[in-house]
């Protein structure tokens, strides 16, 4: 089976995360797609299949002759898609458009126009073969490609009786929820290092990601008549807009790139009485990462002490550190892909992660491990798409990365 045609398939089971539960998996439904491909890697050939109860899904190929002093290599990819919203993981219904003719593309009835103009990447798919959506939902390539290409090119390691060290596989639930690595069992995997295949370009290494936390700021406003508020009144929702406007505006997503940091808003809610802002913290270097959150604290401490104590409530959690800390410690993970990359005719590229991956928990667990390309793009809306083609390669680099040999 090619990858495409297993990508078509997994997009139409519904598995969008749930971020308001406590539960792992977060949604029940995702334990139908951690079902349906337990049983197709044990059909494949996959020794000790195994999905648990969180919806991990565990597989095994053993070295073949000659290989199996080699280091255990694992490959991962999440089953989740983001939480539903405006364009949710449900109802998907995925558009083949061959021979793309490098214009603009019309997705479904939806009015919305796919545009090189928006999207420069598709300048470089003329003449593949696109798979979109309709324009009402995701795609889900984010990350059911990455599951699609590993198992097919596992599936064609072990159909042209390629040689290999020992592989193994795991799929993940909740990873779009940040919870992606939390439960996996690397005692049960038994890797030396892994590889996440969970992001964008075919020729992009990342052995870099964010410090990441979160902060949740409430505000406690005081509720009276508006024709009797002077002196009394205290408007939460103003309170919150005070608090956003003591943080730098021009460190905010929109207006960042590459190494630099932000504060995103990303959710808002208030009345007079009660309002609250919740917001992500990112940054790659370690000592500004401690600055950002200070200056979370401070702007708290400056209310408080303007409005009086406790009218403002900061948490902060912290979420995933910058894999960069371990990896360096494990040169041989990136330069196995570098090679691959390189076997497959492309020039391999160090790209940070403007994000977070399962491998930024799992490499701090123990199991170094970066993240490479699926080939898709504009993930998390309805604008996601990928070709066929660099599906294709994206197998290409995988076998490449599993068959190398010290003299690759």
């Amino acid at each position: 089976m090619k990858a495409y045609e297993r990508l078509l398939r997994y997009a139409r089971i519904h598995t969008s995360s749930d971020e308001k539960t406590d539960t792992t998996p977060s949604s029940a439904r995702q334990r139908d797609l951690s079902l349906l491909l337990e049983k197709e890697m044990a059909d494949l050939g996959f020794l000790d299949t195994f999905a648990d109860e969180h919806a991990y899904v565990y597989g095994f190929l053993p070295a073949t002759a000659g290989r199996e002093e080699e280091p255990c290599i694992a490959l991962i990819a999440h089953l989740d898609t983001i939480p539903d919203s405006d364009f949710p993981g449900k109802n998907v219904r995925p558009q083949l458009v061959p021979d793309y003719d490098g214009g603009d593309l019309l997705l479904g009835e939806s009015g919305r126009v796919l545009s090189p103009a928006l999207f420069p990447d598709l300048k470089d798919l003329k003449g593949h073969t696109l798979i979109v959506t309709d324009g009402m939902t995701i795609l889900g390539a984010d990350d059911k490609a990455g599951i699609a290409e590993i198992l097919t090119a596992c599936e064609e390691l072990l159909r042209e009786k390629l040689p290999h060290g020992k592989i193994a596989v795991c799929f993940t639930p909740d990873e779009e929820i940040g919870h992606g690595a939390a439960l996996l069992s690397l005692e049960r995997l038994g890797a030396d290092f892994g590889y996440t295949v969970d992001g964008g370009g075919l020729d992009q290494i990342n052995t870099e990601t964010f410090h990441a936390a979160e902060a949740v700021v409430s505000f406690a406003g005081v509720n009276v008549h508006p024709g009797d508020a002077k002196g009394r009144m205290r408007n939460a929702s103003l309170l919150a807009m005070e608090f956003a406007a003591l943080l730098p505006a021009a460190e905010r997503p929109e207006t960042t790139e590459d190494h630099e940091g932000f504060f995103h808003l990303t959710d808002m809610s208030g009345s007079v009485d009660r309002a609250s802002l919740n917001y992500i913290i990112r940054d790659h270097d370690a000592a500004h990462f401690a600055i950002r959150k200070t200056m979370m604290r401070k702007a708290a401490d400056f209310l408080n002490e303007k409005y009086g104590e406790g009218v403002v409530t900061l948490t902060v959690r912290d979420q995933y550190r910058n894999m960069a800390e371990v990896l360096e410690g494990c040169p041989e993970a990136a330069a196995r892909a570098e090679a691959a990359i390189r076997r497959a005719g492309l020039t391999p590229r160090r790209v940070p992660v403007r994000g977070g991956t399962d491998g930024s928990q799992l490499s701090y667990r123990g199991l170094p491990c970066p993240n490479l390309g699926t080939g898709g793009a504009c993930f998390h809306g309805p604008y996601e798409h990928i070709s066929v083609e660099n599906m294709d390669l994206a197998v290409r680099i995988l076998k490449n990365l599993l068959t190398f040999a010290d003299n690759p």
